[in-house]
């Protein structure tokens, strides 16, 4: 078939459909598109290239053919993901696995689509996207009420309809309708800069369901990576010679404490108490997490990023001499310093 797949998130890992898929189609290579389906693809151990882009930029980049292989938390979420991917391409050949369909959007490869369909056993339809925006507005589509809402990684709120609607105007972004705000988080979004909406991740619910699993641990010795608020670049800064990575965030923490679980790296994390329970967190040994009891967990965090040594002799020593630091102003609420 020379097919080139590209799976997105990391349902269609733990839920076996990637393993299935490459018995079903032997493809001449699998790429993973999103940060929780790196790390789901590296605990299956399937032979796979991962990328930071999202998918529609892999697909946009690939000559031949390809297709994109997705599980959405629902059926109807899912043809919405696709419908967006399809929203930047040509054409593209979609297979859900929460429907089991594969779709054909738009000017997408049908003798593709229809070999697909009929080697793995799935309806195709034929789907066109609609391509038609309003300047300055996003809609987050396929959300269900009461779930969490990011954009760019970072939660901004709680949805309370299946369509959240943000705006972007007198330098600034707002919600329209459908969200329950969050103050910190909007503040926390735009201290990094006014993003382009139409640009930025957007999504809803929890980034990964399945629990980490425990992987050996790294190096003892090396360089901390900082990560504030901003769970979704872990894999750019966790390259060779990290011994441990500074979480500053609830989320944040609990999204690196999940990633680094597998790569065996400990986190010291940084949080106040509003986690958004967007994944089930885990910590490799020689971890921290503190919670703070006076200030934010944005000053802590800055404040340690600049005056701790992130090139420490070791991550045990680093971590006792944070602790002694920070001594009356936090406290200790996950502690695998003992394994």
């Amino acid at each position: 078939m020379n097919l080139v797949m590209v799976v997105h998130g990391p349902e269609a890992f733990d839920a076996g459909d990637a393993e299935r898929l490459l018995g079903l189609l032997s493809p001449r290579r699998v790429l993973v598109a999103g940060v929780m389906a790196r790390t789901a693809a590296e605990e299956s151990g399937l032979p796979v290239t991962c990328t930071d882009e999202r998918p529609s930029v892999v697909i946009a980049a690939l000559a031949g053919r390809s297709c994109l292989v997705n599980r959405g938390k629902t059926p109807k979420s899912g043809r919405i993901f696709g419908e967006i991917v399809a929203g930047r391409l040509p054409g593209l050949v979609h297979i859900e696995t929460s429907s089991g369909t594969v779709y054909c959007w738009d000017r997408g490869d049908r003798v593709l689509a229809e070999e697909i369909a009929g080697l793995i056993g799935y309806v195709l339809v034929r789907a066109k996207s609609s391509r038609a925006r309003r300047e300055g507005v996003r809609e987050v589509r396929g959300c269900i009420p009461g779930e969490a809402v990011f954009v760019n990684g970072i939660v901004i709120g709680t949805a309370t309809e299946e369509t959240v609607v943000l705006s972007k105007e007198n330098g600034t972004i707002r919600a329209v309708s459908g969200l329950d705000e969050k103050p910190h988080g909007f503040e926390k979004l735009l201290r990094a800069g006014l993003p382009d909406l139409h640009a930025a991740w957007c999504k809803s619910g929890p980034v990964r369901t399945a629990p980490p699993r425990q992987g050996e641990r790294a190096s003892r010795a090396g360089r901390i990576a900082v990560i504030d608020h901003c769970g979704h670049t872990l894999y750019r800064e966790i390259g060779e010679g990290v011994c441990g990575v500074l979480a500053v965030g609830d989320d944040t923490t609990a999204v690196c404490g999940h990633i680094c679980s597998h790569a065996g790296i400990p986190v010291f994390g940084v949080v106040d108490g509003d986690a958004d329970a967007i994944v089930e967190p885990g910590y490799a040994p020689g971890s921290v997490v503190v919670e703070v009891t006076r200030g934010r967990d944005d000053d802590i965090g800055r404040e340690l990023a600049a005056v701790r040594d992130l090139d420490p002799p070791s991550w045990e020593e680093w971590v006792e001499e944070t602790l002694r630091i920070l001594a009356g102003r936090v406290r200790v609420v996950v502690d695998r310093r003992g394994g």
